[in-house]
């Protein structure tokens, strides 16, 4: 059997990466970097050899798209695509769509460090009145009100990811695939604290730039015995 290896790559720059802004489940378009980015990302897993037999993403189109983009660098845009929300970015409450640089004046740093690379704490939750409330998107109308956020913590966000990872990806995985994730910053620092067994006060140094593909490979055990940042 073929050894296993997870692919992650996070998404090109999107248009709010460019502006700073606090993006979350907010549903917006790579930018041209980001497009640049995912054609990038594509090269890299050519130049690899690296050919995946599945792909999943969130259902954010930054993330779906910097796979369609780089499937198609790769000329491998034949594999099946799925999605799930559950792959999607932390939900960052109110203070999505909001400047980082103005939330942390407001805030404070402690505060804002707090939230933003902690583990634990998050940010202040919308109000279900609050017209960016994910139930109002016709995406999510069939899923159950309770399962979607108001906001999230780092910690929050792992315990959806690795629910989707223990029911989805692993058996993928356990079958000898090479599986790619496009996903978010924080969704893919979920499944890096798990993979590399990151403490709390690790997980808080962890920064996945856009557009970074980090390759695993596994054991028959599903432990992981080599890991790999492909660099161009």
């Amino acid at each position: 059997m073929k050894q296993a290896r997870l692919v992650l790559m996070r998404h090109g720059e999107s248009i709010y990466n460019q502006k700073n802004l606090f993006t979350g489940w907010t549903d917006v378009e790579l930018s041209k970097k980001g497009v640049i980015e995912a054609k990038e990302a594509g090269e890299l897993l050519k130049k690899n050899h690296i050919y995946p037999d599945i792909c999943f993403t969130s259902w954010l189109k930054r993330a779906i798209h910097t796979a369609q983009i780089a499937l198609h660098e790769l000329e491998w845009e034949q594999i099946d695509a799925i999605r799930s929300y559950k792959l999607n970015e932390r939900h960052y409450g109110a203070w999505q769509g909001q400047d980082k640089e103005k939330v942390k004046q407001e805030e404070g740093e402690e505060q804002f460090l707090a939230v933003r690379r902690g583990y634990d704490v998050p940010p202040p939750p919308l109000s279900v009145d609050d017209k960016r409330v994910v139930w109002k998107d016709a995406k999510y109308a069939d899923t159950e009100h309770a399962l979607l956020p108001l906001s999230e913590s780092l910690q929050d966000t792992k315990k959806r990811v690795m629910e989707y990872y223990e029911a989805v990806l692993s058996k993928e995985l356990q079958n000898g695939k090479t599986v790619l994730v496009s996903a978010h910053g924080n969704s893919l620092r979920a499944l890096v604290m798990h993979l590399e067994k990151m403490s709390k006060e690790d997980v808080v140094k962890l920064e996945i730039p856009t557009g970074e593909i980090i390759v695993y490979s596994f054991d028959k055990f599903l432990h992981v015995s080599k890991k790999e940042i492909l660099l161009g």
